[in-house]
């Protein structure tokens, strides 16, 4: 076998993080791709996350940007097996493996903190409550009128058995996997009401 190239060093690669604002510009479905998520969707999320205390700090020593902290995050969470490790998300983003478990720690502390702002539960004699059950009176029929919620499930396989309660992961169809549902007001109106994950057994 003849051997062209042997290099003395292992090849570099460079981070791919930066490419983000040029897909997000030019080649959205990129930008998709990596983060599983538009880029508007992506300026809405950061908007609402940039003023969290969990981003400031008084240390001279900065934080990563917040808008790179939840790429990071994002990346993290649309992919799964091999492509999560904090070694693989280190080689795309350029930065230390502590720095993407740190960000992804913050960015999950900041997104759960945005609990109370997005969801709840309307009261039974609110105007949207009124509006919603005469849509599903006009769409199904009188009996369903007050059935204005829905509620929809996934299940997420995990790639190994966690370490802690594992056996509580396990499921009929011999998965490993998180259960995660969302509870919505009626496609009326289309409202995130709650949201839960769980194990299976659970």
């Amino acid at each position: 076998m003849r051997i062209l190239f042997k290099p003395d060093a292992p090849l570099v690669r460079a981070p791919q993080i930066q490419l983000l604002p040029h897909f997000a510009d030019h080649r959205p479905e990129l930008f998709r791709k990596k983060l599983r998520i538009d880029p508007n969707t992506f300026d809405f999320i950061l908007d609402q996350i940039t003023d969290h205390p969990i981003f400031m700090n008084n240390s001279p020593n900065k934080q990563l940007p917040v808008a790179l902290q939840l790429a990071i995050f994002l990346n993290r969470a649309g992919h799964y097996g091999n492509a999560v490790t904090p070694e693989d998300v280190r080689q795309w983003a350029g930065v230390s493996v502590g720095s993407v478990i740190n960000c992804t720690h913050c960015v999950m502390i900041a997104l759960l903190d945005q609990h109370e702002k997005f969801i709840y539960f309307p009261r039974v004699n609110a105007v949207e409550m009124e509006k919603v059950r005469v849509y599903v009176e006009e769409h199904t029929c009188v009996a369903w009128r007050n059935r204005v919620f829905a509620v929809d499930g996934l299940a997420v396989k995990l790639m190994s058995k966690p370490s802690i309660y594992g056996e509580t992961f396990y499921d009929r169809k011999c998965n490993y996997l998180l259960n995660c549902q969302v509870h919505t007001i009626d496609q009326y109106e289309a409202k995130l009401m709650d949201f839960q994950a769980r194990c299976d057994a659970a």
